[in-house]
């Protein structure tokens, strides 16, 4: 593979659930790249469809219900929608690993921390329990945990909640991964805490020179720490530039209110701030057209509504759901 060639590369995703009101599709159609050694943010509201996406891209759907319909994944060169399972499994969690939203629910609560770092590096490589324990104590300290041969023998919930996430953050890393989702990793976390955990992970990746794929509903993070971003919107990318460019030149109307409902220093006091009215659409409520137009505040006509806008590129990596009505020059 060349050394320019993004590390993964999104193309037409789909994925959907079968429920007994049918099948919704959940993701529909996406595409994007995440560079070697870079940040890819994908952001929007709860229910846009951002840790779908990530589930398919890991082939952890739930199953028999959530299924790949359509389009590929390709990480350096291998179709990861159509790789047979038991190859899957070598991938996920040694090329590819996952910080997933909520420690408390991911961590095994009735094994010791020592024993899930362990488990991680004994399913993809064989050491001794004096290598494994060497390993475990070393990446321990990467991620800033004191005492850690003490927090190795420890359960999940004798650590704090910044703890948890620092020690998932370990199992992720443990075998070196080249990609690493970060869904929603400093949800629940105060303020401080999340800006630790932030700092984290950017200089975890600046040392093992992985790609990272982080998602958030937070725009103030995808400034502080991506270079490229999507902005997801009811299961499509209605947006996506490199990080200055989409904060500079927003095209997309959906962009535009999550940028003009964020707290501004430097705003007029007194200042309200503006709202998107309404709320995400729920999946069995998806339009063929653009999904935007009941909360836009623009008039769509019925053309507008029944036919999906094409995904182009209006300049330099800079694309956008060109619908005519949500995106004005």
């Amino acid at each position: 593979m060349s050394s320019t060639a993004p590390i993964l590369e999104v193309r037409d995703l789909v994925t959907a659930f079968d429920t007994d009101a049918g099948r919704m599709t959940a993701v529909d159609g996406i595409r994007f790249d995440v560079p070697r050694g870079k940040t890819f943010g994908i952001v929007g509201e709860s229910g846009c469809g951002k840790s779908v996406t990530a589930f398919s891209i890991t082939r952890l759907l739930p199953q028999p219900h959530g299924q790949i319909l359509g389009g590929s994944i390709h990480f350096e060169g291998r179709d990861l929608a159509s790789l047979p399972i038991e190859e899957m499994q070598q991938v996920r969690g040694k090329d590819i690993s996952m910080i997933f939203q909520e420690p408390m629910t991911a961590l095994n609560p009735v094994q010791t921390v020592g024993r899930q770092l362990a488990e991680a590096i004994l399913l993809h490589t064989e050491c001794s329990k004096a290598d494994v324990l060497a390993r475990s104590i070393d990446m321990m300290q990467k991620v800033r945990i004191p005492a850690p041969e003490q927090r190795l023998n420890e359960y999940p919930h004798q650590l704090s909640g910044g703890m948890r996430q620092r020690a998932m953050i370990a199992m992720a890393l443990i075998n070196k991964p080249k990609l690493l989702i970060a869904d929603e990793p400093t949800t629940a976390l105060d303020v401080t805490v999340q800006a630790q955990i932030l700092e984290l992970i950017a200089d975890l990746q600046k040392e093992m020179g992985m790609s990272v794929i982080l998602i958030t509903h937070d725009l103030g993070v995808i400034a502080q720490v991506c270079d490229e971003v999507a902005v997801m919107y009811a299961g499509r990318i209605v947006e996506r530039a490199e990080v200055h460019e989409l904060f500079a030149k927003p095209r997309h109307a959906y962009t535009q209110g999550l940028l003009e409902s964020i707290p501004r220093i430097d705003s007029v006091p007194k200042t309200k701030l503006k709202a998107i009215q309404g709320n995400v659409p729920g999946i069995a409520d998806f339009k063929p057209g653009c999904r935007f137009a009941a909360r836009s505040g623009r008039e769509h006509s019925t053309a507008h509504l029944n036919t999906r806008a094409p995904f182009v590129e209006i300049s330099a990596n800079h694309w956008v759901e060109n619908c005519p009505i949500c995106v004005q020059s």
